[in-house]
């Protein structure tokens, strides 16, 4: 093994299986021995022994910073903490049981909600759907609400409410996500995956991060790569998506993979560019500007697969 494959090791169990299977092709048992404990060590059991009685994290369903309800269950389904395990099965009936949206910011007649009936917003209804499908969660009534708030343009955007009547990548991304693990759970659907070809064109048809009507770069920050990604965007975000879609890589895809292998260092590694703003429960890196195993793992396999075709 490399140098750098060594290194991903060297961490956590929720990189280390990822690696396991995404780059050293483990078998099956090894892989699946290695994921189970993530729920017994490391950053996956320290944010579920986290969880209060109420079945809250951070004593909100939802805020600005990453220590709530929401972002956790995120990032536990990012680690790819065992849907099947014990521990998951205790800490999802917590939050079906108990969660609701209400929080004394929200004035709100979806205010009183079970979480995973979700609020208004696509961008944080498309990430609910990820990770109640990702739980075992039936998913199917917000799905159907998601779809039917596709925009003629193929994406979604969260601002609709507030008057936008085009998409933004942001939402588009976080919809997709979920509507992808969705699939997942129940096997595949036509009428889903029409919407989600919908909203990768949406995409492919921008290269990405271009402006379709001039080709100017939307936003430089979608170039800097992160992790967590939480609700925002950026191309390598993308890219891992599409990888996790089983895409065929065309041409539309070329400049932005450029990107990424232009990132990676003289010792084979990607940096974490921008961490974004907030409180979270614990570090999971070694710093913006440094070294960081989720970045480099995501772009390895990132561009493994567009050498592989798909």
């Amino acid at each position: 093994m490399s140098d750098v494959t060594d290194w991903l090791l060297d961490s956590d169990p929720a990189i280390r299986w990822q690696v396991m299977r995404d780059l050293t092709h483990e078998p099956a048992d090894v892989i699946a021995s290695e994921r189970v404990r993530v729920a017994t060590d490391g950053w996956g059991a320290r944010l579920l022994a986290l969880q209060a009685p109420d079945g809250r994290w951070g004593g909100r369903p939802w805020s600005h910073d990453w220590t709530d309800t929401f972002h956790v269950l995120e990032l536990l389904r990012r680690f790819g903490l065992d849907p099947a395990s014990e521990q998951t099965h205790r800490a999802i009936a917590r939050v079906r049981e108990h969660v609701t949206w209400r929080d004394p910011e929200f004035e709100s007649p979806w205010a009183n909600n079970r979480f995973f009936e979700g609020e208004v917003e696509p961008c944080i209804n498309g990430n609910v759907v990820s990770t109640g499908s990702y739980f075992g969660v039936d998913m199917t009534p917000l799905v159907e609400r998601l779809l039917g708030e596709q925009l003629p343009d193929g994406g979604w955007n969260c601002e609709v409410e507030r008057g936008a009547t085009v998409s933004s990548f942001g939402t588009t991304i976080n919809v997709l996500e979920g509507l992808l693990e969705h699939e997942r759970a129940i096997g595949g659907s036509d009428r889903i995956g029409e919407a989600r070809r919908r909203g990768e064109e949406y995409m492919l048809e921008r290269r990405l991060f271009r402006r379709k009507s001039t080709g100017e770069v939307i936003d430089p920050s979608w170039l800097e790569f992160s992790f967590p990604t939480w609700y925002f965007y950026d191309i390598l975000r993308a890219l891992d998506y599409f990888r996790e879609a089983a895409a065929e890589p065309d041409e539309r895809v070329a400049e932005a993979i450029g990107i990424v292998e232009g990132n990676r260092t003289s010792d084979g590694r990607w940096l974490l560019q921008n961490v974004h703003e907030g409180e979270a429960h614990f570090q999971i890196e070694d710093g913006e500007g440094k070294p960081s195993r989720w970045n480099t793992l995501r772009a390895l396999r990132v561009l493994d697969w567009a050498r592989q075709g798909g």
